[in-house]
């Protein structure tokens, strides 16, 4: 280990690193090394050949891809596939979130039967979809379900099913858009000759994989890491005319796009489609080749995550009120029928981020169903506790940590008794929240020569979360407040050891009370941060990001 800095090494340690092997495997992801074997899926030469067969008959193709920021990406990588074999005879389908729901839906595959589909692609859903796999089957369909969720007891009966969970395949934990990849790759290693494929000509749908990889919550780490890692470096090159759009009208350098920029401003924005309108237009932001099409759609993409930004505020307000009224039990249930059903996940979150708890949170879809999402603080599996309770339900699913359900209208007010009993029974042991933190410091540690043995570790995410410092006794020299328009709703708080070294650290979306302490200039005080380097305005700047402060 002794090429690496000390303050690395160190870094290293904490995360269970201690050989020059394990880190030198861990700090230089390898496409070649990191990367299975796409045949070690179970179907993957079954799904090659039909999907060759299709392509070789000019039969006609659907892919039927989830509305969210896994789908949408990995609808745009198989149609990558379907360009560099220059096969026209397809169609993309993605269900609205509002009004179809998640999942296969019987009425798309009436609608495919009149289309004379002869081979349906699922992305990111498919796994339960028994009932709509063998509707499929009558009406002449085969069906490649490429898939990630957890299957219940009985498999759907298709073609040929690509799901790490459902086989011997290693990585057990790669997202919608992961899935799809492989499926990618395993084609062009078969048909590369066949359909003169450059080798490596999948490298450049990376973008689409990272892009998926770090919107959808899986740990970043072994082949999930090397997948991010090459997507972020795609990303920053992608010349996909709507991405430069999107990230200009957001202020965002290209070349220094980073997991943070992926999380809270792009994929934000890709979710919008499906939330407030309709998912195809994220999915023609990112396909699209035209310039003023792709400029139109980051306008609009930008223009409605601002009205569901405003939405989201709105409900959480309304969730204040009803808070003040009650007591809270182990799981919070909350609804109201005139909320918008398709940004309840994100208020959901953060009802559980704000009070540690898993969360139901609820309304009326187009239907006049009641449906919702879920969101877990990691107490509990969220597919578990769903289970536990599942005469509640007319349909769940999901992960661990977030979900979706649809509640018989006569239940919903009996659901969070119901879950909190059924909680107990599957509650996870010795979960704590404990402040948990990578290095004690002091200030002088706040430099870009340590910033850069810290971004060798990148990107940050799930499993491999940014380190976390605790400076003990720093004191608060000035607060601040700053914000678009001079909102005030962000926190920047000037720190210094007491002799020469201050620190600049910010906090968005908080205030004076938002912390264990009440802030006040000249105390001392314990702070857990993170380094955070903004580029905001074009110009380098190194400070902490706050992540908790005590007394």
């Amino acid at each position: 280990m002794h090429q690496y800095e000390e303050f690395l090494r160190d870094l290293l340690a904490k995360r269970g690193i201690s050989s020059e092997k394990e880190a030198d495997i861990f700090l230089n992801p390898d496409y070649e090394r990191d990367l299975y074997d796409p045949y070690l899926m179970r179907d993957m030469e079954r799904a090659c050949v039909r999907l060759y067969e299709a392509i070789d008959n000019d039969e006609k193709v659907m892919i039927y891809a989830d509305y969210d920021c896994d789908g949408i990406p990995g609808a745009v990588v198989l149609e990558g596939l379907f360009k560099l074999c220059n096969f026209k005879n397809y169609e993309i389908y993605i269900p609205g979130r509002n009004n179809e729901g998640y999942g296969l839906n019987m009425e798309a595959i009436e609608e495919f039967k009149e289309k004379g589909v002869k081979l349906l692609i699922t992305i990111d859903l498919g796994i339960t979809a028994v009932l709509e796999v063998a509707q499929a089957q009558v009406y002449g369909m085969d069906v490649i379900i490429t898939d990630h969720h957890l299957p219940k007891e009985t498999l759907p009966r298709a073609y040929a099913i690509l799901n790490p969970k459902v086989d011997e395949y290693p990585e057990k934990m790669l997202c919608g858009a992961g899935v799809v990849f492989k499926f990618v790759q395993g084609f062009i290693k078969k048909y590369k000759e066949y359909f003169k494929i450059k080798k490596g000509a999948e490298k450049w749908m990376l973008d689409m994989v990272g892009l998926a990889t770090l919107s959808d919550m899986v740990p970043l780490l072994g082949e999930n890491r090397a997948l991010a890692y090459y997507g972020l470096k795609v990303l920053q090159k992608s010349r996909r005319p709507g991405l430069q759009k999107l990230l200009a009208k957001m202020n965002i350098e290209q070349k220094y796009l980073t997991e943070d920029d992926v999380g809270f401003m792009l994929t934000p924005r890709l979710n919008a489609a499906s939330r407030m309108d309709d998912p195809r237009r994220a999915y023609e932001l990112l396909a699209t080749v035209d310039e003023a099409e792709a400029g139109a759609l980051a306008d609009h993409l930008s223009k409605i995550n601002d009205e569901r930004k405003y939405i989201v505020a709105n409900i959480m307000r309304d969730v204040k009120k009803t808070f003040e009224k009650r007591e809270m039990r182990e799981v919070v249930v909350v609804g109201n029928p005139s909320w918008r059903v398709g940004v309840l996940g994100l208020v959901a979150g953060k009802i559980s981020d704000e009070y540690q708890k898993p969360v139901f949170v609820w309304g009326k879809d187009e239907n006049d169903a009641i449906k919702g999402s879920c969101r877990s603080d990691g107490s509990v599996s969220l597919v578990e506790l769903m289970t536990e309770s599942s005469e509640f339900f007319l349909e769940y699913g999901g992960h661990e940590l977030a979900g979706g359900f649809t509640v018989h209208s006569e239940k919903i007010h009996f659901l969070e008794e119901n879950l909190s009993s059924s909680f107990e029974k599957v509650k996870k042991e010795k979960f704590g929240k404990d402040a948990n933190y990578d290095l004690k410091e002091n200030l002088e540690v706040v430099n870009m020569k340590n910033w850069r043995e810290i971004e060798k570790m990148a990107p940050f995410g799930m499993e491999n979360p940014k380190p976390v410092f605790l400076f003990e006794n720093v004191k608060i020299e000035k607060i601040k407040k700053f914000g678009k328009n001079g909102s005030g709703e962000h926190l920047e708080i000037i720190f210094s050891d007491g002799k020469e070294k201050e620190v600049k650290a910010i906090s968005f979306f908080s205030g004076l009370d938002s912390f264990d302490i009440s802030l006040t200039e000249g105390n001392l005080v314990n702070l857990l941060a993170t380094f955070d380097l903004s580029r905001f305005g074009w110009r380098e700047e190194l400070r902490l990001r706050i992540v908790s402060i005590t007394p």
